[in-house]
Formats: structure tokens, sequence, C-alpha cells
């Protein structure tokens, strides 16, 4: 086997006369073999922020405290501050009768009188930015007067049942072994005739049963209520004072199923934030983490609840982006915590274990299993509508009122949200990915110091949008999941390199641009969409390269070495730029190794047909090996640019 060379090198093939019997042709001549793409530098890194971390504080975030918050006290409050530029609540005022906390860290401080109704006389706060809550209420009045029947019904479920009860659909196929493992229960299942007038509470058990009354599933019920410590939303609605929206606006068509949920205290039922938002999106988080294999469709039915809030009435757009905010936060906070390692690591082991047990699947087959659904029977099936949905309800159509091009802060802790869905990623690497695939700057509340309100964690289960220095990625099959494989969808853009290595496969299936190349030394990459590795050269150093693309795989430049080197292309079409082909612009340079074609999607080639599978620009060299699945000889031409098969009996 060729070593990897440093620069270019003319070497002698000695591999004609092994091809000689599969079809020689008259490019046995010294061949040039390229150096790899070079290197692009150290690796890109992420600082966390200078300002006071949510992780580092959120014990501070207590609901029993929440008539003394503060920005400067709460964490909670602390980061949904980017409201103070729309709206200005009431300043709190010193009561000389009031103690501090037992504590001691909170001012003797109580908030001043909030009625919670706009314009009664008794103003709770100031509107500074009045086009963002115009508009802020206005699409609650739009979202309420062309709500449909189902969404009326879902609206009214995820306001009264247990929201974690509630969000387990998420989980598609898994969804009724999920709730059987967790022994949860509820109540509520429809909407009651007599919903109107009376209230019903759900009186199942939210979550399920935790601890060792639940031998098998007790730690992953655990670890979902787990993330709901010091997770409140009342400090920061005590803080702002922000009213609900039907107190906004009487154009506001509140859900008549629930006029009974209504509060009869407005001073202590304020809209920013949304609880049940917070609630989901925690809970979301938690679950995804236990069984990533359902990860996006996870946060994407957090998300959904917090629509669900709007369009019953209940909240405004930026009640429901801050809850997004907060809910996140919380679960990072508590899962990033050192003392609840234990904790993660065996709800994630027993998740999977009863999941498989009571699905019938194994380790090799669950991923397909959790995934396995369609519109019919799991409305989170289809992976575009879930990703433009997830992207909508980030930010409600807002403008942007700031600056849309700031630098994107990562908060610290935040890496431990990708901890299970891209295991085989350093804490620093994770770091990259949510930087690089954050929401635009400028949007309302969005832009807290740490980065918690731009984080769009359902691109970054993708992978990388963007690569910077060396990427270099290690798989681990052995270990299962998505250590053995996983698929990256985002469009990668930047001038960076990747390196592949390790024994795992990994899939690009982005529109991809990144210019620093490609270099494969062991385990898969597999090229699912035609720019799948972008505008730099590939290298193949060892390992196999796949070309599953849906027309040819286009490459800059592509060189194979000998050894264990293989080119796999899944072939769907026998011309030229055909599915699972290979189109090089530049040269092709074959120093050996192992080609082998498959065939894909039903496509069945017969004997004495000739296979078009490479097509360069300059085509130089040979491979050592050819196989064709089926097809017990095969015989190759190599041309000036395209390699052509004739497949034999």
């Amino acid at each position: 086997m060729y070593l990897l060379p440093a620069r270019p090198l003319i070497l002698a093939l000695s591999i004609a006369a092994a091809l000689s019997a599969c079809g020689g042709s008259d490019q046995d001549q010294p061949l040039v073999i390229p150096a790899a793409p070079a290197d692009q530098g150290a690796a890109e890194t992420v600082a966390v922020p200078s300002a006071t971390a949510f992780v580092d504080t959120v014990a501070t975030n207590q609901r029993g405290d929440a008539r003394y918050a503060t920005l400067d006290t709460n964490a909670g409050v602390r980061i949904l501050g980017g409201f103070l530029s729309i709206w200005k609540p009431l300043t709190q005022i010193v009561d000389a009768g009031v103690t501090a906390p037992a504590n001691g860290s909170f001012p003797a401080v109580v908030t001043s009188t909030w009625t919670g109704v706009p314009g009664d006389g008794t103003p709770d706060g100031t509107v500074l930015n009045a086009a963002v809550h115009q508009a802020n209420i206005d699409y609650v009045v739009k979202a309420t007067a062309n709500r449909t029947a189902d969404q009326a019904v879902q609206a009214y479920l995820d306001d009264r049942r247990g929201k974690g009860y509630s969000i387990t659909d998420g989980m598609g196929p898994l969804t009724s072994a999920w709730r059987a493992a967790a022994q949860q229960t509820t109540t509520i299942t429809s909407v009651a005739a007599d919903a109107t007038t009376v209230l019903y509470n759900d009186g199942g058990n939210n979550t399920g049963v935790g601890g060792t009354a639940n031998a098998s599933f007790g730690s992953v019920v655990d670890l979902v209520n787990l993330v709901g410590n010091n997770a409140s939303t009342e400090p920061a609605k005590r803080f702002y004072k922000y009213a609900r929206p039907f107190r906004w606006s009487t154009s506001v068509q509140l859900l008549p199923a629930l006029v009974p949920a209504k509060s009869t205290t407005p001073a202590t039922d304020g809209g920013y934030t949304s609880g049940h938002t917070a609630e989901a999106v925690r809970d979301a988080v938690a679950m995804a983490y236990a069984v990533p294999e359902r990860y996006q469709e996870m946060l994407s039915r957090g998300l959904e609840l917090g629509e669900m809030r709007i369009l019953a009435g209940m909240h405004s757009p930026l009640d429901v982006v801050s809850g997004r905010m907060l809910g996140i936060a919380s679960a990072a906070a508590n899962l990033a915590d050192p003392a609840n390692a234990a904790k993660k690591a065996a709800a994630v082991t027993q998740a999977h274990t009863a999941l498989m047990a009571a699905t019938s699947t194994t380790a090799d087959t669950f991923a397909a299993y959790a995934q396995s659904g369609t519109t019919a029977n799991d409305r989170f099936a289809d992976y575009a509508t879930n990703k433009a949905n997830y992207l909508r309800r980030s930010t409600f159509g807002f403008a942007q009122i700031a600056a849309t091009n700031a630098a994107v802060a990562v908060p610290k802790g935040a890496e431990v949200l990708l901890e299970t869905r891209q295991p085989y990623l350093t804490d620093a690497q994770r770091r990259v990915v949510l930087k690089t695939t954050a929401l635009a700057s400028g949007y309302p509340v969005m832009d807290d110091a740490e980065g918690w309100g731009r984080l769009n964690l359902f691109a970054a289960a993708d992978g990388y949008a963007s690569f910077s220095g060396n990427v270099t990625i290690v798989m681990d099959a052995s270990k299962g999941g998505f250590n053995a494989v996983d698929r990256w969808r985002n469009d990668i853009s930047g001038a960076g390199k990747l390196v592949k290595q390790g024994t795992g496969t990994l899939k690009l299936a982005g529109a991809n641009s990144w210019t620093g190349g490609t270099e494969l030394t062991a385990g898969a990459l597999q090229g699912d969409s035609v720019a799948a590795f972008g505008k730099g050269d590939v290298y193949v150093s060892g390992g196999t390269l796949v070309a599953n693309a849906p027309a040819a795989l286009q490459l800059a430049k592509y060189t194979q070495l000998s050894g264990s080197t293989t080119l796999e292309l899944d072939l769907g079409g026998a011309a030229a730029g055909s599915q699972g082909s290979l189109t090089v612009a530049g040269t092709a340079t074959l120093a050996g190794g192992t080609l082998h074609v498959k065939f894909a999607n039903g496509y069945k080639p017969k004997a004495g047909d000739v296979l078009t599978v490479i097509t360069a620009g300059n085509l130089q060299g040979k491979f050592t090996t050819i196989t064709v699945d089926g097809f017990s000889t095969v015989t190759p031409t190599y041309g000036a640019t395209t390699l052509t098969l004739t497949l034999g009996s």
C-alpha cells in the first residue's frame, strides 16, 4: 500500500498485470499521485461568552422568590432581558417593611402593584417598541381567527393535559411503547361537550412513574423530571408584568373550551414567559436526549406545543419564543450538571433497553423502526415539513430589529444538548456545530448575551453548517448507534478540510460548497447528494467512499490510493451521470484499490450491458480489483476520460 505522499510523487504502477484479465488499457505508464488536500490549520473553537452563565446560576431561578426577582439576581429573568427593549415593566420599589429572603441573596424589594389588565387606568409598564408589540398581538388576533377545528382540539389538549404526556406523541412509532414503559396516564382524552363551562384538570401522572417504583423505565422518567429543576417561569412573569394577548385586545378569540381556565387574578397571570412552552420544550429536550433517534421530531413537538398556546389565544409569539429559550436553557443546565452524569447515562441505557424490547428491535434495527412512521400515523414523519415548521416557530415571522450579522455566542454548557445525538464529536466540536447552525441575529428578544435565543437545535442535529480549519471526525462503529452511522443534512460552506477517521460511516446529504477538501483515512464516507463533498479535492487513503447520490456524484478531483481503499458506486442507471456514478471535473487518479458496484432502486442490468461508471476531465491509473454485484466477470475499459464496465455472466 502506498504511503501518503507529502508532495506530488511519480510512481510506476505495478497493477497492469493484475487488471489484464479484466480488460486492461494503454494507460500503463508512470502515474502522478497528487498530495492530499492541504491542511487548513487548527480546528475551530468557540469560546464561552463572558456573560454570567445561566448554567452556573440556574439555582437563583426560584418560584418562591419570584417577587424579589431582578435581572441581577435571577438567571431566568436575565436571559429573557431582550424584552426590555420592547416593553418596560413598572419599576420595582423598596418596601422597608419587607424582609429579604433567608438566603440573603435578594434585596428587600417587592414588585409594584400590577393589575395585569392593559388600559384599566393602572399601567403596568410602557411599550417601548410599538411596532413589535403590535405585531405580537396582531399575530394572535389572526391566528385565533383562522385556527382550524383540528387545531382547536389540539390546543385544548395541549393546555389541559400534562405536558409530559402530551408531547410524547412526538415519539411517533415509539409513542405507545414509551407511554406504556413510563406508565403514563391522562384523564384528558377529548374535548368534553361542557368544556366551555366546566374546567377539566388532568388527573393523570404527566411524565409517568419514576424511580424504583418503575424498575424498567424509572430512570428515564426521572431524567424528564430532573430537567425541571430550577426552571420556574414565575419569576419572569412577575418581573416583566406583560399581559396575556386576550387582555391586550378583545379581537383575540380565546378558545371557548379554555374560557373556564382563564385566570380571575390577572396580576398573577402574566403572559411573558409561557410556562407551557418552557415545560414542553425542556421535556422534549430530555426525551430527545434519552432517545436521539427521535431527536428532531421531539424538538419539533416541543415547539409545536408552544404554537398551540398562540392558537388557543393564551399566549403571544414573544411569550412562546421566550419560553423556548428558558426551556432549552433549563434543560441544558440540568443535563450539564456533573452531579447528574450517572442519571443521564442510566436513562439513555434504560430507554433503549426497554423500547427495543417493547418493539422487538435490536441495536441494529431500532433507529430504522423509530423512523418508520408515515405522515398517516406520524405527523412528524416528513423531514422537510418539520424543518420548515421549526424555523418558523423559532421567530414567528418577526422582522429583525437589530443587526442581522452579529457574531454568534454559544452558551456555556449548551454542548451537552448534542451529547447523545452526536456522541462521536468532542464537546469543543459540538460547540462549533451550535455556532455554525445558529439562527440569524436581530430578532426581538432572541439576542441574549449568552446565545440561548439563537440556538437552532433542529439544524444542529444535522451536523456542521460550515468548516473552518481541519475538521477531524472519528467514529467508532463498535459503540453502535450514531457512533456507527450518522447523516449530516446541512449545506456545509467554508474553507476548512474534512478528515474522516475511525470505523463508522458518515453520510453527507447537503448542497455543500466547502473548499478545503476531503481526506478519508478509515471507515466510510457516503455522498447522498450530488454536491456532498463540496468543491475541494477528495482523497481516499483508506476506507470506503460511497456514491449514493440521485444523480452523478460531482467531485473537483479524486484520488484513490492502493491497499485497503474502496470506491463504492450504488448505481441506478447505466448512462454517464446517472444515480451513483462519479463525475470528476478535474483529474481522477486511480492508484489501485477496489471498485465495488452495487445496484439501487430496482435497477437490474443484464449480461452484455455497458455501464459508464466514472467520467473525468482526465482519467489516469486503474483499480486493482473490480467487483459488480450479481456478475462474476466484468471487463473494464479505461479511456482518457471515462471508465466503462462491460458486464459478463
